[in-house]
């Protein structure tokens, strides 16, 4: 293994550590279900992706990457759509997005043309 190589997959994991590292943080801080959606959905798909390439980086050319590299297309495809999935779920069962004081229901009339 080159030294290249070496450098770019610690650097992959790092950077896939930090992303899940914010999302988790995003998770604990942002004040509603949606906004917490979001944050797991976005950060720990990113972050899992960049740990799970800089892993099969690191295994160079083998069957081992090549698992690796099908995990990181199933997270690709499975997480964005299950995150969608459960806040669509949470909307239908009647969870309404958190507003800042004083927006109401006006900002969603005017921006949406009302009916």
């Amino acid at each position: 293994m080159s030294d290249l190589q070496y450098g770019v997959s610690i650097a992959m994991v790092a950077a896939g550590t930090f992303f899940m590292l914010v999302g988790s943080i995003g998770i604990i801080r942002l004040p509603d279900f949606f906004s917490r959606t979001h944050a797991a959905g976005k950060s720990d798909t990113l972050g899992i992706m960049l740990v799970l390439g800089g892993l099969a980086m690191y295994e160079g050319f083998t069957v081992n990457s090549a698992k690796l590299l099908i995990a990181i297309v199933l997270v690709a495809l499975a997480n964005p759509v299950g995150m969608h999935a459960l806040a669509k779920a949470a909307l239908r069962y009647g969870l309404k997005p958190w507003m800042p004081e004083g927006s109401g229901d006006n900002g969603a009339k005017q921006k949406g043309g009302g009916q």
